[in-house]
């Protein structure tokens, strides 16, 4: 858990959220932000963010009417950033360092969905620690360095690369890889399943680690 010196949010976003078990980890103890349609998804985690902001324009009437005391912050839709970065910042602002960006996978615009994946890069880069979530996939920026991913025995993950990498370890699984480089575009990292906590090092570039936890069908 973050020390309430750390502050902790999730920015609710417009993609697919299932309200499941680690959707709840995930969420225990945060402050809320909510991006235009993201709102929808307050009522099935059981929260209420602080803030709501956006152009609003993917937000039906009845999702303002059930939320009528929350304070808005409404933007223009002709800006020059998404609903979603607009809430990313103003998380930032009010000292978040952790983020979890949830409803940021899938849903109907894949534009989103991919800039979501990039931002969360940049983030990282930046200092901050992020986690993408749709409930039935979850993704983290994958920088050089090591980390360990919690994933339950069996589950399916990938490596997607968005530069070459060198150096790239991947232990306690059922392919592991060890000094490992991976060029741009290679699809030698997709689809591997994990023994349990997913070990990783990686010497240069940049990645997206992306996991199905509840999908224990192998590769």
């Amino acid at each position: 858990m973050p020390a309430p010196t750390d502050p902790f949010f999730v920015v609710l976003l417009g993609g697919a959220l299932q309200a499941t078990p680690r959707v709840a980890a995930d969420v225990a103890g945060a402050r809320f932000v909510a991006a235009d349609g993201g709102m929808r998804h307050a009522a099935a985690l059981g929260v209420r963010p602080e803030i709501w902001v956006g152009d609003f324009d993917s937000t039906p009437p009845e999702l303002l009417d059930a939320w009528p005391d929350i304070e808005r912050q409404p933007y223009p839709v002709a800006k020059n950033e998404t609903d979603g970065a607009i809430a990313v910042s103003v998380a930032i602002e009010r000292g978040a360092r952790k983020i979890v960006l949830a409803g940021a996978l899938g849903g109907e615009r894949s534009d989103h969905a991919l800039m979501h994946l990039i931002h969360a890069v940049s983030l990282e880069e930046q200092g901050f620690a992020i986690k993408l979530t749709s409930g039935t996939e979850e993704a983290w920026p994958l920088l050089p360095g090591t980390r360990e991913i919690d994933l339950p025995k069996g589950s399916l993950f990938s490596v997607l690369g968005l530069s070459p990498l060198a150096g790239l370890d991947i232990g306690n699984v059922r392919y592991p890889l060890k000094d490992f480089s991976l060029p741009f575009g290679s699809s030698r990292t997709i689809s591997n399943v994990a023994e349990g906590p997913v070990r990783l090092s990686l010497a240069s570039g940049r990645a997206i680690f992306i996991a199905r936890p509840y999908d224990l069908s192998g590769a």
